[in-house]
């Protein structure tokens, strides 16, 4: 099974690759939306997304919204891991079509518990 970091810091993405990987995971790496989208394009789909929202070149709510607007894409479970704490942001995220929302820091147990609640387990 796959999943999709996309962070901007190669610290948060070693991070949670090392988490997906123990979790039965194969993942794919991209330092924003941009990349992420070139990422999907090349294929296969992964199971997951974890996104982050403070991105240069397309951020993580602009990712979300292009993904959500795309027929093939338009399933694909999105998780965004950010910092960004106040309740607009999490509603602005959710309504543009994010799945789970996952507050930095967290835990290994958080990202796992995330995944089960959407019904996710890696390989």
């Amino acid at each position: 099974m796959r999943a999709l970091v996309i962070d901007d810091s190669a610290v948060i993405r070693t991070v949670l690759t090392r988490i997906l990987t123990k979790l039965g995971f194969e993942v794919v790496q991209a330092a924003h939306g941009k990349e992420a989208l070139e990422c999907l394009r090349g294929g296969p789909l992964p199971a997951i997304a974890l996104v982050d929202w403070n991105m240069p070149e397309m951020n993580g709510y602009e990712f979300i919204r292009s993904v959500r607007q795309s027929s093939e894409w338009r399933d694909l479970p999105l998780m965004m891991v950010t910092t960004e704490t106040e309740m607009e942001q999490v509603v602005k995220a959710l309504a543009a079509g994010a799945n789970e929302y996952l507050m930095k820091p967290f835990t290994p147990e958080m990202v796992e518990e995330k995944l089960q609640l959407l019904g996710i387990r890696g390989g």
